[in-house]
């Protein structure tokens, strides 16, 4: 290992949309969704300003099938690697996307989970046998 780099991605931010999974011929499976991560700051008249970056999260195995749980909206914590990838196009255009290939997904906040027909419920919003302790 070179111990004069280091490729690590600490993000904490929403989901776009509900991740998307799939499953390879050998049961391996990936999810993928987009994270928005946001930050501000005062430009130099006093005003404030917003900005906001969106990431695509890569999950592979167990994480693939966790993140099934998590829907649009979830606050999240990720660690991970960042990969890019390069593709030409039938027009011999060059593509790149650059992606974070998630170690670790820890749902922060309120916990949002969705029901058996999609619909998204907090979990204060469990009663009876839901309640989980």
């Amino acid at each position: 290992m070179n111990r004069n780099s280091a490729n690590r991605v600490i993000l904490v931010g929403h989901i776009g949309l509900d991740p998307e999974m799939r499953t390879f011929k050998n049961d391996r499976k990936v999810s993928h969704f987009n994270l928005a991560s946001s930050y501000g700051w005062r430009d130099p008249k006093g005003e404030y300003q917003n900005r906001t970056d969106w990431h695509r999260i890569v999950c592979w195995g167990n994480l693939a099938e966790y993140s099934q749980k998590l829907p649009k909206g979830q606050q999240v914590y990720i660690e991970g690697t960042l990969r890019t990838h390069e593709w030409t196009d039938e027009n011999s255009k060059k593509h790149y996307i650059t992606e974070v290939y998630a170690d670790m997904l820890t749902p922060l906040g309120k916990r949002k989970e969705k029901d058996e027909e999609g619909a998204e419920a907090s979990a204060d919003e469990k009663t009876g046998d839901d309640v989980p302790f």
